[in-house]
C-alpha cells in the first residue's frame, strides 16, 4: 500500500487516466474528488461489500422457491380456495 500525504488542492495520479484530488480536510474527514473515464467504475468500498454480501445471500444454501416457501407456511397455491 502506498501511503502519501496531500493537502487540500493537491492531487494524486493513478495510471494515465485517473486523478484523485483532495478537496477538503476536516476533523476526522477528507473530501476527495475523483476524475476518471466513464468506463471506470468508482465505488465506495462499503457499497461493493454490501452488494457482494447481498449477492452471496441470494445464492445461499437453503434458498427456496416461492412455491416451496408458501407450501411450508401452509398457504394454498390456488387463490380460489381463499376465504372471502
Amino acid at each position: 500500500m502506498l501511503v502519501i500525504r496531500r493537502r487540500a488542492g493537491e492531487s494524486v495520479l493513478v495510471g494515465e487516466a485517473i486523478e484523485l484530488e483532495v478537496l477538503e480536510v476536516g476533523q476526522g474527514q477528507v473530501k476527495l474528488g475523483i476524475r476518471a473515464p466513464r468506463d471506470v467504475v468508482v465505488l465506495r468500498k462499503e457499497v461493493r461489500i454490501a452488494a457482494e454480501e447481498n449477492e452471496a445471500a441470494s445464492r445461499g444454501a437453503g434458498a427456496e422457491s416461492l412455491p416451496e416457501i408458501l407450501e411450508a407456511l401452509g398457504c394454498e397455491r390456488n387463490s380460489r380456495n381463499r376465504p372471502a
